[in-house]
């Protein structure tokens, strides 16, 4: 209890002291920003800070801080340590200044901030790179709460998991024939809001869902202190279970495995392609720290929260500590959320889940595609204001989600998981030659530090990830993952450390 009532200090503190440092290097000033210097209706809409929070907040969140935390969660209380410094020192600051290099770019995705930053290449590799992992994201969050509304509607909601009966009882209908209607129609629903103007839905019931998500947070995290001073279920400190206890620890280790798992709890470059959205709405810079990095926050202490309530709810029950419920429950999936909302919340916890957990996921799905035709659309400068680009664009990504959605859940995230760190790698490398060659090369290292961190972490994990076919030597992964991120570090030292004469 008191690691994770620690973790939640350290996380307001770093928003309140880390976070307003990294305003004051950035410097917002007052300069237009875009929705102000040519609103457009469409998706250049003017958005007060408190919508715009939430509607971040909704955005980058979804299931990725419950899902990715559960599943970390199985290697210990050492998730906390990840989650807590990952969006302090790495995440937020990543989602502050992709978000803001957006505004200062007139709203351009961060395909088109990363080209600018880092050269044509890269240019080419975030274009394509950022429209995969968009549409990635957007079948992650289209088949998880797809599967909990089936798992709900098969096995009732009467406040325990299995009421109702089995998973055939509903109108004839078995869990997986309910995933495959339920995700049509989420389908859509990602098409309306892929179209709309952003204000028309997004900015109408995002508000409301980013408040159920914050409530059922406070609701987990709530009974699962009280729980723990009851004894029932007992929470594990940081100092009790400081090894890999993943029961498969032999063959899971934690470096780089549950840096990669967590994902969008500690840093997230999915959020890279969200921010853009915000930053498109923003009425003065000077909202950035609360909407971007603030929201990061929140969303840090989202996982926290629902990594600490899983390693509690699944704890062995003979007196010791085990991780090995949380792992045969299969981590953070619609099963495992289920089981932790209504076992902690009775009745009221299959409501939560409806709302904080289904909904709230399908409100970044939708985002997600809407992302990846803006950003198809600043690829081929093709202008959003009417209806018939907009289609031309919305038709094809849709179709290619739905056609990926048949694949194994479980092959999509683990994909997903690689790519969206990557991504947040390359947007990092990005914010920290902005900094170097517009603020001094003291304020890079906000962001060329973890990103030479995150280098790391994905080098290592596409070494020795069965997903990505090397599978080499876990040593020889661990230094090949370390000699690429000094590299890395090397190339931007010798490319952007210039006497200030020289600097762009």
């Amino acid at each position: 209890m008191y690691s994770f009532l620690g973790g939640l200090v350290l996380l307001i503190l770093g928003y309140m002291i880390y976070g307003a440092i990294v305003s004051k290097i950035f410097g917002p000033d007052d300069r237009k920003t875009p929705c102000v210097a040519h609103p457009d209706g469409v998706d250049f809409v003017p958005i007060s800070a408190g919508r715009a929070f939430l509607i971040q907040l909704l955005n980058i969140a979804g299931l990725g801080p419950i899902f990715g935390a559960l599943t970390g969660a199985i290697w210990g209380p050492q998730v906390y340590l990840w989650i807590v410094f990952g969006t302090i020192f790495a995440g937020a600051v990543h989602d502050y200044l992709v978000g803001m290099l957006s505004i200062r770019n007139d709203g351009a995705s961060v395909s088109e901030i990363t080209g600018k930053y880092l050269g044509g290449f890269m240019l080419q590799v975030m274009r394509l790179f950022s429209v995969v992992l968009l549409v990635m994201v957007g079948v992650v969050f289209m088949v998880g709460p797809a599967g909990l509304l089936a798992l709900m509607v098969t096995q009732g909601t009467s406040g325990a998991v299995g009421a109702g009966g089995t998973a055939a009882t509903a109108m004839g209908f078995n869990a997986a024939e309910w995933t495959k209607i339920l995700t049509v129609i989420i389908l859509v629903y990602y098409f309306l809001a892929t179209l709309l103007p952003i204000d028309k839905v997004i900015g109408k019931i995002y508000p409301v869902f980013g408040l159920c998500l914050i409530f059922m947070a406070i609701g987990i995290g709530g009974v699962t202190v009280y729980n723990h001073i009851q004894g029932t279920k007992p929470m594990i400190e940081l100092w009790e279970g400081l090894y890999n206890m993943h029961p498969k620890a032999d063959s899971m280790p934690i470096w780089p495995l549950m840096f990669i798992t967590v994902a969008c709890g500690a840093i997230s470059g999915f959020h890279a392609t969200q921010s853009p959205l915000m930053a498109r709405c923003l009425t003065s810079e000077r909202q950035g720290r609360f909407v971007f990095y603030g929201a990061m926050v929140a969303e840090g202490i989202i996982a926290l929260i629902w990594a600490s309530a899983g390693i509690a709810f699944y704890n062995g029950t003979d007196g010791g500590f085990s991780t090995a419920g949380l792992l045969a429950v299969g981590g953070g999936n619609s099963t495992s959320v289920y089981q932790i909302s209504v076992g902690l919340l009775g009745p009221i916890g299959s409501i939560l889940a409806l709302l904080g957990v289904v909904a709230c996921p399908i409100t970044s799905g939708d985002t997600a595609f809407r992302s990846a035709r803006l950003t198809l659309a600043d690829w081929f400068k093709i202008d959003q204001k009417g209806i018939a680009p907009r289609l031309v664009l919305a038709v094809p990504l849709l179709a290619a989600g739905y056609g990926i959605s048949f694949l194994d859940y479980g092959i999509v995230w683990r994909y997903f998981s690689w790519s969206n760190q990557t991504l947040a790698m390359i947007a990092l490398w990005a914010g920290a030659v902005y900094l170097a060659t517009n603020v001094s090369a003291g304020a890079s290292l906000l962001a060329a530090v973890p990103a030479t961190f995150m280098s790391a972490v994905s080098v290592t994990y596409f070494c020795i990830a069965p997903e990505c076919y090397l599978m080499l030597e876990r040593n020889l992964a661990y230094g090949i993952g370390c000699c690429v991120a000094v590299a890395f570090a090397l190339l931007f030292y010798f490319k952007t450390y210039r006497p200030s004469s020289e600097r762009a």
